[in-house]
């Protein structure tokens, strides 16, 4: 008779019971239940895996290096940048804005700020419209016939985070 689907098993010696921790010396782990003798793996809440960032009690590399600069994570503005020869190798000669700049994926569909660099040819006569440019792109869009239209910048940039406001105010 064939293998059937009762008569399957695993090879012998492929599986094995559980470890039952603390049940006595007949069990084979006893006592200390295979953590070995104090330290930090022998220890209650202690999971086999320290922190992230953790170095054996030396003191973590996060704390010996220096923090200098500054970093402007509150007002920043990501602003995406775009070539001229980009453009102008997928984009016919007319009117092309940042919704089109998107739907080509030449920018991420999040990106609130763009700006066109100088970098490649341009042939055609675009009508460029972005929240910047560089000098470089200008001088080329406009000896290929081309304009360019600075957009307003979005009302809310520039804005101090509520979270900043609240800050110095005391809650009573």
């Amino acid at each position: 008779m064939g293998t059937t689907l009762h008569t399957l098993s695993p090879s012998p010696g492929a599986t094995r019971n559980r470890k039952r921790l603390g049940r006595g010396h007949g069990s084979g782990l006893h006592k200390t239940s295979g953590k070995g003798q104090k330290g930090q793996k022998a220890r209650t809440g202690h999971h086999g895996i320290p922190k992230p960032g953790f170095e054996g009690g030396q003191t973590a590399m996060a704390r010996r290096l220096p923090k200098r600069g500054f970093t402007n994570a509150l007002f920043r503005k990501e602003i995406y940048a775009v070539n001229v020869g980009d453009i102008a190798a997928r984009f016919e000669a007319g009117a092309v804005d940042i919704a089109a700049l998107k739907q080509a994926r030449l920018i991420p569909a999040a990106a609130e700020l763009v700006k066109i660099l100088g970098d490649g040819e341009v042939d055609k006569k675009l009508k460029l419209q972005a929240h910047y440019f560089s000098a470089s792109a200008l001088e080329k869009l406009k000896s290929a016939g081309g304009t360019a239209d600075k957009l307003a910048l979005p009302h809310d940039l520039g804005k101090v985070p509520s979270a900043v406001k609240d800050k110095g105010k005391a809650k009573g």
